[in-house]
């Protein structure tokens, strides 16, 4: 098959291309970002989604596609003008839909986020339950799921809302997790640290798309691991591997949440509402329905996944901090005023 994928040049897109390609696929790469050793691999299309008629032309130049992989998104913490966000997540999810029908296309998979959901009113979280998106990220997804049910008629559409993914490489937010380990310092958490969030391995999520590519009709998918352990198990079993002199300790919830909500507002922290709660409240998909209708299994634990994630880190510390235009996953945030409790831990 001859694939598109939008984002491939970001963190899942990479191992989405790679992973297609290994499965005898012909795989095109639409992303904003030019990364050089892809584009050696891949036919790549530098365009920006927020520009309608860049996108037309590269359906026209590298087409025609068997299916498109939706992959591509902007970050609330990786821009300044949120109107980007809008404009990219929300206007490019409908550019994309557009361009595909009008091409032919026969598929779409789309990676939605839970961050649509937001707040959940029930545990484990259905995929028809009552949604409540906290921030500007979660909004736009929601909203790029409502651009593609207007398509849902002419083309085979299957979204996947998505906890965090993991893999190594996957820096962004977590990097400050793995900075706070590797360094051997407190690594904090809200509470007693029994709430339960989950994760999904990206070599899981990629079967998840492969197998969706080729599914009729139109749909929507949660997603995540199995098992799901407490924030402080995981933490503690993370650092009894990496044999730091990290810990973990507790902060008193309520102040915490406030004071990192007050930072935000002030525009001194990377952590937004979606990233305090989950560090304050559990998070856990309910999987049966893509089980059920795809036959898909995850493999990887939370644990194993981040364990994963930080021995990449570690592997790969002299190279992290290098500079270079790269997507807001495949880099470490600034700490902002988390410097300064980075500094007493």
């Amino acid at each position: 098959m001859r694939y598109l994928v939008t984002g491939g040049a970001g963190f899942l897109g990479s191992l989405l291309s790679e992973t297609l390609a290994q499965h005898g696929h012909e795989v095109v790469i639409l992303d904003r970002i030019y990364d050089t050793a892809l584009a050696e691999r891949f036919a790549f299309a530098q365009v920006d989604l927020r520009q309608p008629e860049a996108v037309e032309a590269a359906f026209q130049q590298h087409g025609p596609f068997d299916g498109v992989f939706h992959v591509a998104a902007m970050l609330a913490h990786a821009i300044k003008d949120k109107r980007d966000l809008i404009d990219s997540n929300v206007m490019g999810t409908r550019t994309i839909a557009r361009a595909a029908v009008s091409h032919g296309v026969q598929h779409l998979v789309y990676t939605s986020s839970n961050c649509v959901v937001g707040k959940p009113f029930s545990q484990p979280v259905k995929e028809d339950d009552r949604i409540n998106p906290l921030e500007i990220y979660g909004v736009t997804k929601w909203h790029g799921e409502q651009e593609l049910e207007q398509f849902k008629d002419r083309i085979n559409i299957t979204m996947i809302r998505c906890p965090t993914i993991m893999a190594g490489g996957r820096l962004g937010l977590l990097s400050i997790l793995y900075e706070f380990i590797y360094e051997g310092r407190k690594v904090w958490i809200l509470g007693d640290g029994s709430n339960r969030y989950q994760f999904i391995a990206a070599e899981d999520l990629i079967d998840a798309m492969e197998r969706a590519i080729a599914y009729p009709g139109f749909h929507l998918f949660n997603i995540g691991s199995d098992d799901v352990p407490t924030l402080r198990g995981m933490y503690e079993s993370v650092i009894t591997h990496a044999g730091t002199k990290a810990r973990v300790a507790r902060l008193p919830k309520p102040p915490a949440v406030a004071a990192m909500r007050m930072l935000h507002l002030l525009g001194m922290s990377p952590l937004g509402p979606y990233h305090y709660k989950m560090l304050a409240e559990s998070f856990v998909f309910d999987t049966t329905r893509i089980k059920s209708e795809l036959g898909w299994r995850p493999t990887r634990t939370n644990t194993q996944m981040l364990i994963d994630a930080y021995d990449w880190y570690v592997q790969h510390y002299d190279e992290i901090y290098r500079g270079g235009e790269r997507s807001a996953h495949r880099q470490p945030v600034k700490l902002q005023a988390l410097a300064l409790i980075k500094r007493f831990s």
